[in-house]
């Protein structure tokens, strides 16, 4: 008889909350470039100012 080990739920469960958490955390930080943002990081030049630029008006954050 062969004996094979299945993972358990916890470990199931913290890949589930590890993912959720890198989700999380990839989001606040779009949403800080692209909403608060106002060239302090985004040091590529006038090319990604003006794409996060218009992000803003896409997403309705005042920009002005």
């Amino acid at each position: 008889m062969v004996y094979v080990a299945s993972p358990g739920r916890s470990v199931e469960t913290l890949g589930v909350v590890l993912t959720a958490f890198g989700v999380v955390l990839l989001s606040l930080l779009m949403l800080y470039l692209v909403g608060f943002d106002q060239g302090a990081i985004s040091r590529s030049g006038m090319y990604l100012h003006e794409l996060m630029h218009d992000g803003r008006h896409l997403l309705g954050l005042p920009c002005h």
